[in-house]
Order: structure tokens, then sequence, then C-alpha cells
């Protein structure tokens, strides 16, 4: 019954995705500005040479048409070919998805270091000078903008400790033969110690931007859930049938605090594997958010169309993912 309702789920992404690729698909040609006039840009071509271009995209075509050639495309599993790349969209995906998903995995890995104990602490000795420090920081966590936070890393750790690279995913003179795509795991799989020290690297301003910056929305949920169910009677009853302190925390307290948690981690995992589109661009990280943001300024439209669906597809994958999580830590929660 369970993997029912998951497959239900799962089909109900499919008018969404094609419901977002719409909007994009007319929002995209509402925007000002030809794409084949910014991809000849100063080259002074003829009138002749323009409508060519067009012809040869299939620009010239009314938007009915075009929007037909879209969709039926999709039903082939054809999501186009880039107009500015000239390059088939789904390579071009699949060349930038792993940036942006080991990035995510980091900023995760980054946020519950920091979050999970920082919260239960908060929680646990509420209303001390520790908890009025952590609702501080949070506060200020919650307040900063990511691309500001990131800059002053950069300043920091690469301008004046130049303990770090400011851009980039690994050192342009490291030869890696990429096998998945993800730097650390193909350096690993190459034994290659030298690459995964410089794809490391390269990786730890922009994980750390965006960890800490949700790290602080996390610890805030955390220990507000946390201080809700550490009044719960079944915790006393726990601590008087002497059960170790450590133990009423973590394993009854915690796991039942989870779920918001997991609802905001949801949503957060949902945003950062569309891609962070200012972060990447930052830092230059080949991912999703940096190639929307520049097929957003080149018109690319067949691009843009995809990526939208790609954000939708993530966000329902990654609200099925909280769903099912909410099964596991309470068992009476149904999908």
């Amino acid at each position: 019954m369970k993997l029912v309702k998951i497959l239900e789920r799962l089909l109900s992404a499919i008018p969404v995705a094609l419901g977002v690729a719409l909007l994009a698909f007319f929002s995209m040609r509402l925007l000002p500005g030809d794409p084949v006039e910014i991809m000849l840009g100063d080259t002074q071509a003829s009138q002749a040479e323009l409508d060519a271009l067009r012809r040869e995209l299939g620009l010239d075509q009314p938007l009915h048409l075009q929007l037909w050639d879209f969709f039926t495309g999709l039903l082939r599993g054809d999501l186009g070919t880039s107009i500015v790349q000239r390059q088939d969209v789904v390579e071009i995906l699949a060349t930038t998805l792993p940036a942006t998903i080991e990035l995510t995995l980091a900023t995760l890995v980054v946020a519950v270091l920091i979050a999970v104990p920082v919260g239960i602490l908060s929680a646990v000795r509420q209303g001390s000078w520790l908890d009025r420090l952590v609702l501080s920081g949070a506060l200020l966590g919650v307040s900063m903008p990511a691309f500001w936070f990131g800059l002053l890393l950069i300043l920091l750790f690469a301008v004046e400790l130049r303990w770090l690279p400011t851009s980039g995913q690994m050192d342009p003179a490291i030869d890696l033969h990429r096998i998945t795509g993800f730097l650390l795991l193909d350096s690993l799989l190459a034994w290659n110690w030298q690459a995964f020290l410089s794809a490391l690297k390269h990786l730890l301003l922009p994980a750390f931007t965006l960890g800490i910056v949700f790290s602080a929305v996390l610890a805030r949920v955390i220990r507000s859930s946390m201080v809700e169910v550490l009044r719960m009677e079944y915790l006393t009853a726990a601590r008087a049938k002497g059960v170790p302190e450590w133990q009423v925390i973590l394993k009854h307290a915690f796991r039942n605090a989870l779920i918001p948690a997991v609802t905001v981690t949801g949503l957060h995992l949902g945003e950062l594997l569309g891609g962070n589109m200012i972060v990447e661009t930052i830092f230059s990280w080949p991912g999703l958010g940096r190639l929307v943001v520049s097929s957003i300024f080149a018109k690319d439209y067949v691009v843009v169309q995809a990526a939208v669906m790609l954000y939708a597809i993530t966000y329902v994958l990654a609200n099925l993912l909280v769903d099912i999580l909410y099964t596991v830590l309470n068992p009476k929660v149904e999908l």
C-alpha cells in the first residue's frame, strides 16, 4: 500500500512539472530582447542573416507551434537543443547537476553538524547564557544574506589568509578522469589525492556559506521542538525508570522533535538541488544555478524551460522524501 502511494505521488509530479514548464515557456518569451541578436552580438549581421538564424532555431514560428514542438519533444524524451550552446539540453543538465548535488550534500553536512548539537544544548539549557547566545546567533544567521556572507568568507579566507580558492570546482591544472561527475568521489576512485584535496578546498567556501546560513534556521527549529518535547510526561516517566539523561534526550526527546526539522530540511533540500543561483555565481561554481542565470541573460529558452521543470520535480521529490521520513519517525503518520 505504501509503495502504491509513493507511485501515485511520483506520477503527480508529472502535471506539476508540465505546468511549471508551460509558465516558463511563456514568461521567457515575454521578456524583452532577442536571443538571436544576443548570440550574434556586435558582429553587424544583416537582417537576412538574423532571419536565417531564427528559422534555423525555430524562433520564426508562431508561439503555438513552438509550444507544440516543445511538448511533442517531451513525449519523445527530448528536452531540445540549447539555442546558445548548440548542445543537447539533457547533456548540459547532466554535466552541471552533479556539481549542484555535491554542493547540496556538503551544505547539509555542515548545517546538520552545527545545528543539531547547538539546538539540543540550547533547549536543554533553556534560559541560560548559552541559550541566549544561540538565539542571538541564529537570528543573525537568519537575517544575513548568503551572498553577503559568502563575500565575507572570500575576503577572509581567500584574500587575506589565502587558504582557500575563490572560484571553480577544481584546479584546472589537475588532470582527473571524470567517471560520475562528482569530483570528490571521482578523485577517490582514481586514488588521486591531489585532486581530492583541490576539490575539497574549492567546495569548502560555498558549502560553509550556504551551510552556516541554513544551520541558523535549523538550530532554531530544533530548539523550539526540543523545548516542547522536553515538557512531555513520558520523559518524566523515563527518568523515573532510571534511564540515563543522555538517552532521555537523544533517544526519546530528539527523535520526537525531528519532524519539524525534517520538514524545514526537505524544503531547503529542494531549494539547494534547484541550484542556489547567487551563491553559485559568486563562487563560479559550475552548477545548475549558475547555468540558469547565464541562460536567462542569453535568453536560452530551451535550457531555462528544462531547468524549471527539473526544479519542480526536485521539490516534489523532496517533499515525498520528507513524508516518507515522517512515517519512519512516527509510524502513526501515513503517506
